[in-house]
């Protein structure tokens, strides 16, 4: 039985092969010697941003592109933006199309990268969150301790009302979770070192403390990354009264993961805009997006676990490695002859559809042609149906030769053929 999973449709599927990533890289970082989710998380953030640089590329052809076509689409717009009637929309997107085929480029072209991107980086979230649920040998540590507690009666109760007394929030566990093994895992896994410690302490279990204190060694082992265990929220880590170094190490993690964000906005291509005139409201509500969203970042990492602000930096940095490559390499790039081979790519589409186009009516006329005969042949007279029959079979009935004997075959073919001459 596996531990709760994703379970949405197209993320579940995509987190599925994430955790198989992860786990990879858990087990090479176990095999040499180092079991650190901290480490684990940051490799694999790595391995799965290289994997979508393809996309990345592309959709940074297309806003390079973009940003050249769009003076021409301005003046279409500007050209029909007081006209409302249906005409002049459909001629509005007409011209609006002709743009794009003039530079071999579909509306839709940056659209089809971000609808795969989206999944990916939702999906990574989760796995990263779900630790447990993903990598196998972070469950196996919890996976005794699950079954000790399990035992005791009324452990579900005894969770819940733990969970209410101290105060503790967990995504996707609440006090009226129904508690079975999975749950049980996810729980014990997310508590911090303090709250396994006070967990541990309760009457109920006094006869596993020393499961408790053997588990509580692996997973700080596995969690610890650097002075901070990943598994703490940096806000718990501040009021706990830790030492200095690691409350600053706490303050560093939402301060980096807003700086982080912040590097990787600037560093993205910014659209060309006319200061003379007033910004849209797209382009305003991108503004504000773009300064609130690294905020709201650090706001969170104080409330979530550390190895969700090791992730959400270590994914900035790599962007922002990313990007500087991105902008030299676009900086460089032949436009001219991109151009010229998105444009042949698109008279190739045309044509093909074109050619599609023709075989389906060619056969929709042998389709009609032949419904027309059909309909033609139901609609003779019995007369008409029994001269047909006549003519068809007149090469038998010749009177002079045996019915079916080799000679009335014969004259036949002799007969055929002389009304084949005559023709």
């Amino acid at each position: 039985m596996v531990l709760t999973k994703v379970t949405t449709p197209i993320i579940g599927w995509v987190a599925s092969i994430l955790g198989w990533i992860i786990n990879a890289v858990y087990e090479f970082l176990n095999l040499i010697g180092f079991p650190n989710i901290g480490l684990a998380i940051i490799l694999f953030t790595i391995i799965v941003y290289l994997l979508m640089m393809p996309l990345q590329v592309k959709q940074q052809r297309f806003s390079k592109m973009n940003a050249i076509m769009q003076p021409e689409l301005q003046k279409i717009q500007n050209k029909y933006k007081n006209k409302k009637d249906q005409e002049s929309m459909m001629k509005q997107n007409e011209e609006i199309n002709a743009v794009y085929q003039k530079y071999g480029v579909s509306p839709t072209g940056s659209c089809v990268q971000l609808l795969i991107q989206m999944p990916v980086l939702l999906a990574l979230y989760q796995v990263i969150y779900r630790i447990p649920g993903y990598v196998s040998g972070v469950k196996e540590i919890f996976t005794g301790l699950c079954a000790h507690v399990m035992s005791v009666t009324g452990f579900g109760d005894i969770i819940s009302k733990f969970l209410t007394d101290n105060e503790i929030s967990m995504y996707g566990i609440t006090a009226k979770t129904e508690f079975g093994a999975n749950e049980v895992i996810d729980f014990l896994y997310r508590l911090s070192p303090d709250q396994m410690d006070k967990f541990s302490k309760l009457p109920e279990f006094s006869e596993f403390a020393t499961q408790f204190a053997e588990v509580a060694e692996k997973a700080n082992t596995i969690n610890r990354f650097g002075v901070l265990d990943i598994s703490d929220t940096p806000m718990a880590i501040i009021t706990s009264g830790a030492g200095w170094v690691a409350v600053v190490c706490a303050i560093l993690v939402p301060v980096l993961a807003w700086a982080t964000q912040m590097l990787n906005y600037k560093l993205m291509p910014q659209a060309a805009t006319d200061n003379k005139k007033e910004p849209s409201a797209m382009e305003s509500s991108m503004k504000s997006m773009n300064t609130v969203m690294p905020i709201m970042s650090a706001v969170f990492c104080l409330s979530f676990p550390v190895g969700i602000g090791i992730y959400w930096i270590a994914g900035s940095v790599i962007r922002s490695i990313q990007q500087v490559v991105l902008n030299k390499a676009m900086d460089n790039m032949d436009m001219d002859a991109y151009i010229a081979k998105n444009q042949e790519k698109m008279k190739d589409k045309i044509r093909k559809n074109e050619m599609t186009a023709e075989r389906i009516q060619q056969q929709a006329r042998v389709n009609t042609r032949s419904i027309q005969e059909k309909a033609k042949s139901s609609t003779l007279t019995a007369e008409e149906k029994a001269e047909k029959v006549k003519k068809s079979t007149e090469y038998y009935n010749n009177t002079q030769y045996k019915s079916g004997s080799i000679a009335s075959k014969a004259n036949m073919v002799k007969q055929f053929d002389e009304k084949s001459k005559k023709k």
